[in-house]
């Protein structure tokens, strides 16, 4: 009786969805973005193309710091879905826009454009087109360093000069130790965390997890947000504080969840 019904169970999922198709996690290889239409190291995962009649595609490109697209168009436009990181947008002629996390940019059709991270952090989103006579993409000439470079001091430029914000390093450090809070600034975050080998996002979550075994309140506090601005949820900073109580002890997962109550509520 129990093969029975396990049998029809297994007929009704059949019959309830004809044609569906699943493409797992991992079972495609990642591939490098063509040097020829990319600036810097690009990463292009988890590719889809619909099958006729449907005509759209696209998947998840993961940019590190500096690099970017070529100025391209797409003759039906183009949907971005920004997941992690802090990326820049163009339009030509327009200003450079930044995107994070949870951003939609709609691009239409025809209007040339690049995308691709900051100079400082890098970005990853999902990219959606339709094609047009079996084209979705017309690739031009690259985006320049002193383009890029450019696009990034256009909104400083178009507003009335000011003093540069102090960097967090310099607030806390700047009036008392000015020469740690530089190499902080140039060292720490100018190169170790730009370095391409592991993405802000999985840097930000090694960070705060060495945090918080350490017990380190006052720096897991700025971490903490820092780890939210390159993508990471509240819902897996706080799965990575509950893990973490099991090898780093109950009381610096306790002290770690209320520092994250804390900057949770800032918003």
């Amino acid at each position: 009786m129990a093969v029975l019904s396990l049998s029809m169970a297994a007929a009704a999922s059949a019959q309830a969805d004809p044609g569906l198709k699943i493409t797992r996690n991992g079972s495609q290889p990642s591939a490098p973005g063509p040097a020829e239409n990319f600036t810097g190291a690009v990463r292009v995962d988890s590719r889809f193309s619909a099958e006729a009649p449907a005509r759209v595609g696209g998947g998840l490109v993961t940019f590190e710091s500096g690099a970017r697209t070529a100025w391209h168009t797409h003759p039906l436009g183009q949907t971005l879905i920004v997941t992690q990181g802090l990326g820049l947008v163009q339009a030509w002629g327009g200003p450079v826009q930044e995107i994070r996390p949870g951003d939609v940019v709609w691009i239409p059709p025809g209007a040339k454009h690049w995308h691709g991270a900051s100079p400082t952090h890098g970005m990853a989103h999902y990219a959606i087109a339709e094609q047009l006579e079996g084209k979705a993409v017309d690739w031009l000439e690259k985006v320049s360093d002193p383009q890029y470079r450019a696009a990034r001091q256009a909104p400083a430029a178009s507003s009335a000069p000011a003093p540069a914000s102090p960097t967090p390093a310099q607030r806390l450090l700047g009036d008392v130790n000015p020469k740690l809070a530089q190499l902080t600034d140039d060292v720490l975050f100018g190169d170790v965390w730009a370095r391409p080998g592991l993405s802000p996002r999985d840097r930000s979550l090694a960070t705060v997890s060495a945090l918080i075994a350490m017990n380190r309140p006052d720096q897991l506090r700025s971490h903490l947000q820092r780890a939210r601005d390159n993508g990471l949820t509240e819902q897996e900073l706080v799965e990575a504080i509950t893990h973490l109580a099991f090898y780093a002890g109950w009381p610096s997962a306790v002290t770690a969840s209320t520092v994250a109550r804390e900057v949770f509520r800032q918003k």
